[in-house]
This record gives C-alpha cells, sequence and structure tokens, in this order.
C-alpha cells in the first residue's frame, strides 16, 4: 500500500463522512501540508474523552506531517453556538471566553504537539470586519436556507424564539476557513452545517473548497446515549487516574471496540489481534486492561497507569478497599440507621429507591459482605464500610 492509501486509511478511521474523498486525495496528492482546521469554542473548559474523539483526528494529520489550525473562536464563543440547542444559549463575558481558552490549551495539548499546532483566535479577523463587513457577510445567504438547519427547523416549528445573531454564527465559522485557507475542516457529525458553508463562502471566494471530516459522537459509560456531563455517564480528561481506568474498565466489552477504534492510538492491525485473541478464550477484562492503561498514561503518565492497574486488581479482583475514602456520621435513632438512608446521607445513592434497586442487584456491600435485606439497619455504635458497586465506598459511623 503507498504512502498516500496509507494516509487515506488512517484519516479514514473512525471517520462519519467524508466530504468530499475524492477531493481530499487530490490534495494529499500535492504533497504539501495541508491546513487542516478545527474550531472550539472555549464554553465548557472541562473536558471528556467525547471532546478528545476530534482532537485524536487532529493528531493523526498532525503525524502525517499536517499543519494542525487549533481556532479558539474567542469571537463565536461570545455569540454561543446554537447547533443542537433547543434554546438560545447564553452569551460569554470576554472574561469568561479568556479563561476558558487557557484551561481548553492546557487540556488539548496532552493529545496534541504544542510545537507544531499554531493556536489562533477568531477574534483576530472578525474584529477587523467591522459592521459593514458583517453586514456584508449576511448578505451571503437565505433565511430559507438557514432554516433548512434541523436544530433552527425544529425551534422555528415549535414556535420558539431564535434571536437573529444565531443565524451568523455559521457565517462566521464559514469565514473563519476563508481567513485561515483552510485545506480541510473538521467537526462533529452535528456541525456539518456549519462545515459545509466553509466550503460554500470559500467558493464564492475564488478558492478551492475545504474537505469537510465529520467525526461521530462517542457513547458515554452506559453505552446508549452520548457522554456528557449532565448524564453522569463521562469520563472526564481530568479524572484522577484511579477514577479514570475504574470506569473504563465499567464500560461493556462491546462498548470497548468502540473506545479502541475513536480513542486508542494502537493501529487497527492490533486492535484486531485483541478481537483474535478474545475468540480464541482470551479474557475480554486483560484486553479492556490495555485500553484503560493507555488512556491514564496520556491523560497523567506511565507511574499513574501501572499504579492505577494495580489499584484495581487490589481492588476488585483481591477485594481489597481503598486506602482513602469519605467518612460520615450518622445520628440514629435507638433502632440505628436504616441501610437506605444511611447509603444516601453517605453520597453512595441517589436516593432510598436507588438504595433498595442495587440491595436487589447484590450490588451493596457492608464490610465485604453483600447486604440482601433492604430492611436492615445499622445500629447504633456501628463503624462499617459501606460500598456500592465497584467504585464507591464510604465509612459510616453511627452516633
Amino acid at each position: 500500500m503507498g504512502s498516500l492509501e496509507k494516509s487515506l486509511e488512517l484519516i479514514r478511521r473512525g471517520s462519519d463522512e467524508i466530504l468530499l474523498e475524492e477531493a481530499l486525495r487530490k490534495k494529499l496528492a500535492l504533497g504539501r501540508p495541508l491546513r487542516v482546521k478545527a474550531g472550539f469554542d472555549p464554553t465548557a473548559p472541562d473536558l471528556h474523552l467525547g471532546h478528545t474523539v476530534l482532537i485524536n483526528k487532529l493528531r493523526q494529520f498532525q503525524e502525517l506531517g499536517h499543519e494542525i489550525l487549533f481556532l479558539i473562536g474567542d469571537f463565536t464563543g461570545m455569540i454561543g453556538d446554537p447547533t443542537g440547542k433547543s434554546q438560545t444559549r447564553p452569551t460569554l463575558t470576554p472574561e469568561d471566553v479568556r479563561l476558558n481558552a487557557e484551561t481548553y490549551k492546557e487540556q488539548v495539548f496532552k493529545i496534541l504537539d504544542p510545537a507544531r499546532t499554531e493556536v489562533v483566535f477568531n477574534s483576530d479577523w472578525m474584529s477587523e470586519l467591522g459592521s459593514a463587513g458583517m453586514i456584508q457577510l449576511a448578505s451571503r445567504h437565505t433565511v430559507a436556507r438557514m432554516l433548512e438547519r434541523d436544530d433552527f427547523d425544529k425551534r422555528y416549528k415549535g414556535g420558539q424564539a431564535i434571536a437573529i445573531h444565531e443565524f451568523l454564527y455559521p457565517l462566521i465559522q464559514g469565514w473563519d476557513s476563508v481567513a485561515l485557507r483552510a485545506d480541510v475542516e473538521l467537526g462533529g457529525t452535528d456541525q456539518k452545517f456549519n462545515l459545509l458553508m466553509g466550503r460554500h463562502l470559500q467558493e464564492q471566494e475564488g478558492m478551492e473548497p475545504q474537505v469537510v471530516l465529520t467525526m461521530p459522537i462517542l457513547e458515554g459509560l452506559d453505552g446508549v446515549q452520548k457522554m456528557s456531563k449532565s448524564l453522569g455517564n463521562y469520563i472526564g480528561v481530568n479524572d484522577p487516574p484511579e477514577e479514570m481506568f475504574g470506569k473504563i474498565m465499567s464500560i461493556s466489552d462491546d462498548l470497548m471496540w468502540r473506545y479502541f477504534e475513536l480513542l486508542s492510538f494502537r493501529p487497527m492491525s492490533e486492535i484486531e489481534g485483541y478481537r483474535e485473541k478474545i475468540a480464541a478464550g482470551a479474557n475480554p477484562r486483560d484486553i479492556k486492561f490495555q485500553l484503560g492503561e493507555e488512556l491514564v498514561e496520556r491523560f497523567h503518565d506511565r507511574a499513574a497507569a501501572e499504579h492505577a492497574r494495580e489499584a484495581f486488581i487490589a481492588r476488585f479482583q483481591k477485594g481489597a478497599m481503598p486506602d482513602d475514602m469519605p467518612e460520615f456520621e450518622l445520628q440514629g435513632a435507638a433502632e440505628g440507621v436504616p441501610i437506605g438512608y444511611a447509603l444516601r446521607d453517605a453520597g453512595l445513592v441517589s436516593g432510598t429507591g436507588e438504595a433498595f434497586r442495587m440491595i436487589k442487584q447484590g450490588a451493596v456491600r457492608l464490610d465485604g459482605e453483600k447486604v440482601a435485606d433492604r430492611d436492615i439497619s445499622l445500629p447504633p455504635g456501628a463503624d462499617v464500610v459501606c460500598q456500592v458497586g465497584k467504585r464507591k465506598f464510604a465509612r459510616i459511623k453511627v452516633v
């Protein structure tokens, strides 16, 4: 396989859509570094692994020798990306944007090589455009075409407000591609409309239009809904090593392959080798160890990855308990504290309903012993280690 085909194979890995692949092939055949752009609004400084799917693809372009344009949308961040939103997003202050941008850079450079990444801010050219330029830019597209966007269409038909400035967002994102003379732009599947706007405006300016590459939305720990902090099914980039490793080990064996494809930098041939080992009888847990160590090392270091693995083995395979866990003193009546209330008040469950469900599932232990009776109470003077699931521990004292 020639170097061009190898490059295309790596670029295709995990990608949802390439528009147009033949155009990308021609650009790659030129033999010059391509200008590969991805924009990030600094609206949420705490990243999770779902956010890194796109950044990982930038890293792959970087390894192929191309120029990475990491665009921080400080100008568009003050508008708020309407993509996928059911209502107008609150705007950010310049100070919010600046602080979030710094935190963002600190996290993404755990993946990208800062020496080979050009960080740009779209306020540099948008501020110079001025009001007359903005009006001229707004004339490049129609309201009818804007309402073809799924989220705008739903809000319009549902009688929900759409502020006029939200129509400017796709135009500004597209104009960023003109200003940066981007050859390729990356984005999530939900960004397709905005990415194609870049092609549209570049063509109007007489430029060779950029290739659009969309990346899928990563499922969270539940394997069903997208990874999201609000859904509680996320793995944070800044999660402590042991917590990150434990969350990775909690995903299903089927979801593991999705994570390998989108989050791992191991060659696909090596990942296929893992599949063959499991088919031949290897324990999927041992393969998942490889994924957990790789990701913990990326966001922490090798020593942290090894320690997290050993801690996991000690805790869940040898029955050990964590050295450091939260402690709670609960006031009990003469008969003590009912187990459901104890687990709730220690923050191990959201409520007594969840406590009873976890007991029914056999997921609650007191000092290592499984709890089968939902009606038990912790007696006065009790000092026990409570465990819910594989990762939640607390020491509870009844006074």
